[in-house]
């Protein structure tokens, strides 16, 4: 069996949405479905596909977070001691070599990646780049419009 690399919150997220799907969203669509079929003929009725169709949805999403949480392997960055390597988990600071901007950012899993706040995926092509790296070194990063060095500035496992 695969495992699934997820940060504590990365996990704690999945399983809030586990538990919004099963409590609330699967009890709206029954209802739905119920109120669709009280209307009558169910061959001419949009409601009702609408309504069987988000519960297929709604049952997938359940079956693939259960799935992803019995596979996860949850990786707690504070208790990391990866001697300032860059690893899983870890926030980097980074400084672009051609225009001396500096980001942040955090790897992640897949399902928590989240550019707007610094989570990049660990299957990513900069975190791939970044993997191993200290302080010092120089990621060549193949990135979408075109090659990036980035310059790594700070390793912290928080």
């Amino acid at each position: 069996m695969v495992t699934i690399p997820l940060t504590r919150r990365g996990a704690e997220k999945l399983k809030d949405e586990l538990a919004r799907l099963k409590t609330v969203e699967r009890h709206a669509v029954i209802q739905a479905i119920s109120e669709a079929r009280a209307q009558g003929d169910l061959s001419e009725n949009a409601e009702y596909e609408a309504a069987k169709d988000k519960q297929g949805f709604i049952e997938g999403r359940i079956l693939e977070i259960e799935s992803k949480l019995a596979a996860a392997q949850i990786i707690d960055p504070s208790t990391l001691d990866a001697e300032g390597r860059i690893v899983f988990g870890s926030t980097v600071d980074l400084e672009e070599e051609e225009s001396g901007a500096k980001v942040t950012y955090q790897i992640v899993g897949d399902d928590e990646a989240d550019l707007k706040q610094g989570l990049i995926s660990i299957s990513s092509p900069i975190a791939r780049a970044l993997i191993g790296k200290v302080v010092g070194d120089v990621a060549e990063v193949q990135a979408p419009a075109g090659p990036k060095s980035y310059e790594v500035m700070g390793v912290r496992y928080a």
